[in-house]
């Protein structure tokens, strides 16, 4: 029989703060030949990582799931290996804890640092995305966190599957396995006792659908790291190279339209919309895109269907993007903060002036120039696997890796010295 939801949670949330103190203990050198252990773990039971996989997918498909969801939920041996290859990249990146970010020695005498130490125990919230359970397990084990996982029902198989090699590599070290602790009870009731545990949970990160954001943001006693939606914008600039445009405009959005940084909106400079917008529409029509333009862009764009308020604030994840003509780069930046969901902006543009108050004037946490949003990416960024992204201005905004699973602590030393 199941019990109190409350109850089980807690006393799984309170195994893995026992573990996690285990795991903060941890050199550098035992971390990353773990990380090593559990990629080579999930190498190793590959066959029946993906026949589980395969018995998600089944279900989700007779379901009815969307062909987003769908995306994110497979996993195929490239992307499998993948993961067991960001677990690899973790292990040797440079451990943030320990790090001294401030050395100084008062006039009095004392010397205070500041040292980065795990934040403790991090609860991941997360639908279709399997490859989540390994990423985040690498990402807090590697800064000596706990990690509670708590995915989707679509991804049940495939992650119970991850987890029991992960945690299989973790016996073998030596490291009680709860400090990886996947939650099996997927009742709504678990995850708001989950949310509750302040005394327990130092962070929760949701990675999904609006929705679910939403949903742990409004119930959560615990700090929460929000990321609602990837509105992504690209602003063809007066002064860009029209091919390379072009080609960041395709892979921004064909590349893999159910990812986050992928475009959703198309802003061109009028003075070269009449040039661009023919090119674009040959490279997204052949690409099976569906466009949705204003009035002004209609007259290159004749088979757009004509775009709404809905559809320059909507994240499609899909093979559809909205497309506006601008008077210029004002008008660009206005139409950008009004539907921004500060994930991800690019100006493509020649102009370095152009370039530098487009930067300036977004707050969004990656700002690019002539480079694809799809590089907005822990991975493609140099942080190794990423744990999500941060649209919150806490601690941590955009990609977070490593650094953001720690905090900063004082640390005094002194020879007795006294107030009075």
């Amino acid at each position: 029989m199941v019990g109190s939801p409350a109850a089980d949670i807690r006393t799984q949330a309170l195994a893995c703060r026992d573990a996690a103190q285990v795991l903060a203990q941890l050199s550098s050198t035992a971390k990353a030949a773990l990380l090593m252990d559990m990629a080579d773990a999930l190498d190793a039971d590959t066959d029946t990582i993906l026949a589980a996989n395969a018995r998600d997918l089944a279900a989700a498909e007779a379901n009815g799931v969307g062909s987003a969801m769908l995306d994110r939920l497979a996993l195929n041996p490239a992307r499998l290996s993948a993961v067991s290859a960001a677990l690899r990249e973790v292990a040797a990146l440079p451990d943030p804890v320990g790090t001294v970010t401030r050395d100084d020695v008062r006039p009095n005498g004392i010397r205070v640092q500041k040292v980065r130490v795990p934040l403790g125990v991090i609860a991941m919230i997360y639908e279709a995305r399997p490859n989540v359970t390994a990423d985040a397990a690498a990402l807090c084990i590697k800064a000596g966190n706990g990690v509670i996982l708590r995915g989707g029902s679509e991804a049940i198989q495939s992650n119970t599957a991850i987890a029991a090699s992960l945690k299989r590599a973790l016996r073998e070290a030596g490291v009680p396995d709860a400090a990886l602790t996947l939650v099996e009870d997927l009742r709504r009731e678990t995850m708001l006792a989950l949310l509750q545990l302040s005394d327990l949970i130092d962070l929760a990160i949701p990675r999904g659908g609006e929705g679910l954001i939403r949903f742990v943001a409004e119930h959560a006693r615990v700090p929460v790291i929000k990321h609602y939606k990837g509105v992504c914008h690209l602003y063809v600039d007066r002064a860009a190279d029209l091919p390379q445009a072009v080609a960041l405009l395709v892979d921004g959005k064909c590349s893999r339209p159910s990812a986050c940084n992928s475009l959703e909106t198309l802003l061109v400079h009028a003075d070269v919309a009449a040039t661009f917008l023919p090119l674009a529409d040959a490279a997204l029509r052949e690409r099976g895109v569906e466009i949705r333009a204003d009035a002004r862009a209609r007259q290159w764009l004749p088979e757009a269907a004509l775009a709404t308020d809905e559809d320059f604030a909507a994240e499609y994840l899909d093979l559809i993007i909205a497309v506006r003509v601008v008077d210029d780069i004002t008008q660009a930046l206005a139409h950008i903060q009004q539907y921004s969901s500060d994930h991800t902006e690019v100006i493509a543009t020649e102009d370095a002036a152009a370039a530098e108050r487009f930067v300036q004037a977004l707050r969004s946490a990656v700002v690019m120039v002539n480079a694809s949003s799809r590089f907005s990416d822990g991975g493609e960024l140099g942080l190794g696997a990423e744990i999500g992204i941060s649209t919150t201005r806490l601690h941590a905004y955009g990609p977070m890796g490593l650094e953001a699973l720690t905090v900063e602590r004082f640390v005094v030393r002194g020879a007795g010295q006294v107030r009075a």
